[in-house]
């Protein structure tokens, strides 16, 4: 490692570090934002009543319900008998709830068969709206402090005043042959009603328009959570089908990175910790040394000396040289490879060869007699050296 190199890593070490103690030690803002996540502990997420449910409901299971309501309420639907074998309350708390048509379609059947709904929100989809016969509306405008209050006598004691971030939501329209009011909201001198009772089949609807008052915030302000368990005393001590904030398909549920991107410190270090590693790579992209010149190797010229030398005996037609080089050449391979005598080439010297070399003793003696035929002859033409050179190149090979 370059002393280059470990300056890069201890800066960004230091960097790092200096990050990370500025994020802890700067006190952190508070999120306003309204998450009614019933894990959140923030002002606006729904923690403080989410473990509260089993209090209110002691005698009622508390099961989270991480899918649509169609998706989950499906599964508990008897086709056989056409009834559900899963009874309770589902209980939804959102502003803006994502509940499309056809989960409103299933709460609805869940509700025919003697269960409970009980949504606090803003939004509803319009498959429940025209089925339930009411609307909402948001057309007046109000500032300061809001009274929310209950039509019923015996819960006169537990209303609230509240003016933190509370909609202008109102029912506009209910179908009161079927529809209670239970509650109104009351900005200044205009009245008007944000909880109402619809019976469904054999079950009912209970629809509230200030989900903001379930909230953290407003459950540990003065008395407010005396609102709250007015508006739980109207449910059955039933098992409790609680709509989770946390479905399985969320977008971040799955990423392996979701706790660092979760926390601010963490996260910047994470960009930080990228963009400078990025930045490494540019720098160090380019080369440290000069080009090395490319050196040719020495050519080898012993073949063009032999193909030259070739050429000279060859086109001097001296073949009676040209065979007697051949078989000194090849005499003293023999000499030198399988150790024999080659001064008497007899029936002894060819038995030997053929024991050594591996060869076939009757090709042996072709080669041995040709040898002994062309140092005997004084006149050799081209035929005889090509005859030889052949005989020897089979032997080699």
């Amino acid at each position: 490692m370059n002393k280059t190199l470990r300056a890069y890593i201890v800066i960004l070490l230091l960097l790092f570090i200096g990050i990370v103690v500025v994020e802890f030690s700067t006190p952190q803002p508070v999120n306003w934002q309204k998450t009614y996540n019933e894990k959140h502990k923030i002002p606006f997420g729904t923690y403080i009543f989410y473990e509260e449910l089993e209090d209110l409901f002691p005698q009622s299971e508390v099961k989270d319900i991480k899918r649509t309501p169609y998706e989950y309420f499906d599964d508990y639907y008897d086709w056989e008998d056409s009834t559900y074998y899963a009874t309770g309350t589902y209980m939804l708390i959102d502003e803006r709830p994502n509940l499309d048509n056809t989960s409103a379609q299933e709460l609805l059947d869940f509700a025919s068969f003697g269960n409970d709904i009980f949504i606090a929100a803003n939004d509803f989809p319009d498959r429940l709206k025209d089925t339930l016969g009411f609307d909402t509306k948001n057309k007046y405008s109000f500032s300061g402090k809001a009274e929310l209050t209950y039509t019923n006598p015996s819960l006169k004691s537990d209303s609230i005043s509240i003016q933190k971030e509370l909609s202008n939501i109102y029912f506009s329209k209910i179908d009161t042959a079927y529809t209670r009011v239970l509650g109104y909201q009351k900005f200044g001198d205009s009245l008007y009603a944000n909880f109402i009772k619809t019976s469904w089949g054999n079950g009912f609807f209970y629809i509230h328009l200030q989900p903001i008052v379930f909230t953290n915030y407003q459950l540990l302000k003065k008395d407010n959570k005396k609102y709250a368990e007015a508006a739980m005393s109207y449910l059955g001590d039933d098992t409790i089908y609680f709509d989770s904030r946390n479905k399985i398909n969320s977008a971040n549920s799955s990423s392996p990175l979701r706790f660092l991107l979760s926390q601010p410190a963490l996260r910047w270090a994470l960009y930080i910790t990228l963009i400078t590693v990025f930045i490494f790579m540019i720098f160090n992209a380019k080369r440290r040394q000069r080009i090395v010149n490319v050196i040719k190797p020495l050519k080898n010229t012993t073949v063009d000396f032999a193909k030259t030398i070739g050429n000279l005996y060859y086109e001097t037609k001296d073949h009676d040289n040209l065979i007697d080089k051949k078989i000194t050449y090849f005499l003293e391979y023999i000499r030198r490879v399988y150790h024999l005598d080659t001064q008497i080439l007899d029936d002894k010297f060819i038995k030997n060869l053929s024991l050594k070399s591996g060869k076939n003793e009757t090709d042996i003696k072709k080669l041995v007699n040709k040898i002994a035929y062309l140092k005997s002859k004084s006149n050799c033409n081209e035929a005889d050296l090509l005859e030889l050179n052949k005989a020897i190149e089979d032997f080699y090979k």
